[in-house]
C-alpha cells in the first residue's frame, strides 16, 4: 500500500502536478488549481486548522497522511508538510489509497 502512495507521489513530483509549501498551496487552491490537499500529521494545530478552513471554503479534499519525514522520502521535497495534487484523476487515485489504508499505513476495516 504504501508503495503504491509512493508510487503516485513521485509520479505527480515528476509530472509536475505536485505543489508544497505553504504559501504555494495557499495560491494553487485560492486559483482553482489544486484538487486534493495532504497535510502531514506532525503540521502545528494552527496550520491544520487554517487549512481545512481553506479548503472546506473552495471545496477542496483535504487528507492528513504521513510525517515530513515520511513525505520527504516519498516527493524529495525537504521541510514541507503541506502539499497539493495539481492532476484530477492523479488526485482521486491518490485519495482513494489514503482513504483505503488511513494515515499509518494499515488497511482499515
Amino acid at each position: 500500500m504504501r508503495e503504491k502512495i509512493h508510487s503516485y507521489l513521485g509520479f505527480a513530483k515528476r509530472s509536475r502536478n505536485l505543489v508544497s509549501g505553504y504559501n504555494s498551496c495557499i495560491y494553487g487552491i485560492e486559483r482553482g488549481k489544486i484538487y486534493l490537499l495532504v497535510l502531514t500529521a506532525d503540521l502545528s494545530e494552527n496550520t491544520k486548522k487554517k487549512f481545512q478552513a481553506l479548503a472546506e471554503s473552495c471545496n477542496v479534499q483535504l487528507r492528513i497522511y504521513g510525517t515530513m519525514k515520511t513525505m520527504q522520502e516519498m516527493t524529495g521535497e525537504i521541510d514541507r508538510g503541506v502539499y497539493g495534487i495539481t492532476d484530477k484523476n492523479l488526485a482521486k487515485a491518490i485519495l482513494e489509497e489514503i482513504d483505503r489504508y488511513g494515515r499509518n499505513g494499515k488497511k482499515e476495516e
